[in-house]
């Protein structure tokens, strides 16, 4: 074996089992908790465990894997937003827009989701296990 194949091998190995990078664009991130304005953001993977959204305007944004586990979303605007597979696990959602949102694969298990505008939202596969939905027209169920 030649001297460069065992160079080029000790450095794939480590980086084949690195930890996973996480996606979220840290600039972004910084943003919307310093602003609450973070329209068509990459927050993708982002862990906003317990933030304090009220209000936030998260139109268009990327929030696919995002944790937003005990997260208070109230009033906030999620138009359009991509939050599959993210965990929204106890989130507070009252007065959130979600309209055109996609929470496919989401987990929402004990969210509270009052008075939500969700028109055109995309629940597919979503997990609302004991969540509490008042007063929001989400659809459970097939065509």
């Amino acid at each position: 074996m030649k001297l460069s194949t065992l160079a080029g091998a000790a450095v794939a190995v480590p980086i084949m089992f690195a930890a996973p990078v996480q996606a979220e664009n840290l600039a972004h991130v910084q943003q919307l908790l310093e602003t609450n304005l973070c329209q068509g953001c990459d927050l993708s993977g982002a862990d906003l465990t317990q933030a304090h959204l009220i209000g936030a305007d998260l139109r268009e944004a990327d929030l696919t894997g995002a944790i937003l586990h005990e997260a208070n979303l109230e009033g906030a605007d999620l138009t359009g937003a991509d939050l599959t597979g993210a965990n929204l696990t106890q989130a507070f959602l009252t007065n959130a827009v979600l309209d055109g949102a996609v929470l496919d694969n989401a987990n929402l298990t004990q969210a509270q989701i009052y008075f939500a505008e969700a028109a055109g939202a995309s629940f597919l596969d979503a997990n609302l296990t004991q969540a509490e939905i008042v007063g929001t027209p989400i659809s459970i169920g097939g065509d």
